[in-house]
């Protein structure tokens, strides 16, 4: 077992700056641990970037839309005494993904192990289905090694890392690149994008990005993808309802301004109505630039920050059941084009919008039509774009243009032959930052080796002894279950329970 740090001194009450999925997480162990535990939220509602807006009688998420590892939420509930079951009751996804290829061929991804290898071999062959079969043990033996002692676990430094599952991780392959490792199982390229497309998560291109990350592919097409009835923002919901009943204080509209210090101890937080609200110890939940605005210190790195990239999100409100065919879209679907290396070419190195998109197209309505008005269905899509570190391009100004774009590859992409009644919503990169969001990215840092477990910026800042960050841009990293991990980490930091 390595030891490792937690914040000295009382930590009787603690203050969580945030209401994301991460402050939540946070708030949640802290209450359940004896703590008392106030949360300062800035908007009128919890979820942070896993936010919400109602149009017309459509209910948007306009933040994740793809929820896996159930397990992770059912331990956050349950630190608060609180059931899953009764909560958020969640409704498994069959296929978790439907995909559609520029050739006109598709591929449903199916999470069961039997029903996956059945659909590869009908798709394209016996090779490519013992290869897939050899892959989903790959998936998940990385997982298995990965998840208690990098994932969930708190390093102090890299040499917290030197122990036998590390070694077991080289063994896997885990340091090598991520196409690379799924080119030992499958040939056909169809099927390497959908076992590599999540590398965007991560902020990468699959051939950059570290085989350990494929772990997220694990999460996704082995774990299986859940919807929550009512959306995404019931899980935000749940989570503070959970909190709240057990004795959590939520403050919301209500934003921090600065911290007050007493030597390396923050002793109060201020906010902008005035009020001071003292404590034993602080979690930020905020995106970083705010974290360490507020910390007054931004640590110094051999190498500036990366961003992920970005996205363009549109939601749409169409008619009809737009079904394609007789199948149909899935609720969810990726859309290929014909480019794919050169995708990653146009986000990361050149900066500039894709010249042959690849989008995701969500339709919630599939599994809830309560989330749209009678008659109508509620579509999303999700174009991978450029940061704005990377490209300043004047969304403001294109952006309508290029949600055109998207509107009609999408439309030739999935065969989705619907009217589409409203554009409900677009959301830029210009929109990101304006939420105060790092280089205008939900995703924030990507997963480079220099920004990767230990790498990561620290959730223990240096400069003070009892605050501790949570949230995407600090460890583990992005992604819904990851951010709940986060706030777990940050707890375990404050109280010192659940350390290794």
């Amino acid at each position: 077992m390595t030891h490792c740090s937690t914040v000295p001194g009382r930590t009787d009450h603690v203050i969580v700056v945030g209401a994301g999925l991460s402050g939540l997480a946070a708030a949640s162990h802290l209450c359940g641990r004896g703590r008392t535990v106030t949360v300062l939220e800035r908007d009128g509602v919890p979820g942070g970037r896993a936010g919400r807006l109602d149009i017309g009688g459509y209910r948007l998420d306009t933040g994740p839309t793809v929820l896996t590892m159930p397990d992770i939420v059912r331990d956050t509930l349950a630190a608060t005494g609180a059931s899953m079951d009764e909560r958020l009751p969640l409704i498994r996804l069959d296929p978790a993904y439907r995909t559609f290829f520029a050739d006109g061929s598709s591929l449903d991804v199916h999470t069961d192990g039997e029903a996956m290898t059945e659909a590869v071999r009908a798709f394209a062959g016996p090779r490519e289905a013992e290869g897939y079969a050899r892959l989903r043990a790959w998936l998940t033996r990385l997982y298995e090694v990965e998840y208690a002692g990098f994932i969930a676990a708190n390093v102090d430094s890299p040499l917290g890392l030197l122990t036998p599952r590390l070694a077991r991780l080289a063994a896997l392959g885990g340091f090598g690149r991520w196409e690379s490792a799924v080119r030992r199982f499958l040939r056909d390229e169809r099927l390497l994008r959908v076992f590599t497309f999540q590398a965007l998560y991560a902020g990468l291109s699959p051939r950059r990005a570290l085989a350990l990350y494929a772990v997220i592919a694990y999460m996704d097409t082995v774990g299986g993808v859940f919807f929550p009835r009512g959306g995404m923002r019931a899980l935000p919901d749940a989570l503070a309802g959970a909190a709240a009943d057990a004795g959590v204080e939520f403050r919301y509209e209500t934003r921090v301004t600065s911290l007050e210090r007493r030597g390396r101890r923050v002793t109060a937080a201020l906010t902008a109505d005035g009020d001071r609200i003292p404590c034993d110890a602080v979690v930020l939940s905020c995106d970083l630039p705010a974290a360490y605005r507020l910390l007054g210190h931004v640590p110094r790195r051999p190498a500036r920050l990366v961003a992920a990239p970005s996205a363009v999100v549109v939601h749409l409100g169409v008619s009809g059941d737009g079904r394609p065919g007789a199948d149909g879209t899935a609720h969810h679907n990726l859309l290929f084009g014909r480019a794919w290396r050169t995708t990653f070419d146009d986000l990361i190195r050149a900066g500039r919008p894709m010249r042959d998109p690849s989008l995701l197209l969500t339709r919630p309505t599939v599994t809830d039509p309560a989330l749209a008005p009678d008659g109508r269905q509620l579509v999303s899509v999700l174009a991978p774009a450029p940061n704005l570190a990377r490209a300043r391009l004047d969304w403001d100004r294109i952006g309508p243009a290029y949600a055109e774009e998207v509107i009609q590859a999408t439309a030739v992409r999935s065969g989705l032959r619907v009217h589409v009644k409203d554009v409900l919503h677009v959301i830029t990169p210009a929109d990101w930052r304006r939420q105060g969001l790092l280089a205008g990215t939900p995703f924030s840092l990507a997963h480079t080796f220099g920004q990767t477990g230990p790498f990561r910026p620290a959730n223990l800042p240096r400069t003070t002894d009892n605050v501790v960050l949570a949230g995407c841009g600090t460890v583990p990293g992005v992604g819904v279950p990851t951010a709940l991990v986060s706030g777990r980490l940050a707890a375990d930091r404050v109280t010192g329970t659940g350390t290794s």
